[in-house]
């Protein structure tokens, strides 16, 4: 009864489980599973090995054929009978098909190198070199939309006598608040799967609105201590 044993380590030796494939390929794609493998297997994008006590064995091969297999079906949306196809030509000395992206239905969002974000914001040169060395606006090669209209209220506030200066405890109090949201949201955060990730992108924004909202209430009731 021994020799049954024995002879599987043998055979098995250098090939991986599911769950050794799982780590390996998990980090590249999160949404990969037990049950997905398994679907993989049956549609024909990888055929493991099996022991004489049917536990699936993969090679190298295998893993890669998964990997380029997962890599199609996540960038290009192909359908399996597709990606088999592809990766049988692999198999027999081919190289896959090359496919573009498909097209994004909404344009990549614009960026503005330094003189161009002076030219929107309608701001001086000084003006944004006092924000940055205040971090009150973050230097970088180009600018995102947001950093002109961050930098149109700086140049509101300038007019009023307000500097990026007195701004600093505000940039401060932002990167508190993120902290406080990512402290709320560690659970989710800890987790890998699609779900939970989507979870977290719907929350973030709300809970950092509602803390946006008392915030404003705040300042209002501050504020009208300050004119009554």
């Amino acid at each position: 009864m021994a020799a049954t044993p024995a002879r599987e380590r043998s055979a098995s030796a250098g090939l991986l489980s599911i769950g050794q494939v799982l780590a390996r390929l998990t980090p590249e794609f999160p949404d990969l599973t037990s049950s997905k493998l398994r679907f993989l297997e049956v549609q024909g994008i990888v055929s493991p090995s099996r022991t004489e006590s049917g536990y699936r064995k993969f090679s190298t091969a295998d893993i890669e054929r998964l990997r380029l297999g997962l890599t199609l079906q996540r960038d290009h949306y192909l359908p399996l009978s597709v990606i088999r196809e592809q990766l049988d030509d692999v198999d027999a000395g081919g190289e896959a098909t090359p496919f573009a992206p498909p097209p994004s239905i909404t344009p990549a969002p614009r960026r503005y190198r330094r003189d161009e974000l002076l030219a929107a914001a309608g701001a001086g040169p000084q003006l944004l070199n006092d924000a940055i060395s205040t971090g009150v606006i973050i230097a970088q090669e180009s600018y995102q939309e947001t950093t002109v209209t961050l930098l149109r209220g700086l140049v509101a506030l300038d007019r009023h006598g307000i500097e990026p200066r007195h701004l600093r405890s505000l940039r401060q109090g932002a990167d508190r608040e993120v902290a406080l949201i990512e402290s709320a949201m560690s659970a989710l955060l800890r987790r890998t799967d699609a779900p939970s990730r989507a979870k977290a992108s719907e929350l973030a924004p709300e809970l950092a609105a509602k803390i946006d909202e008392v915030r404003s209430l705040f300042v209002k009731d501050a504020l009208s201590r300050v004119l009554s």
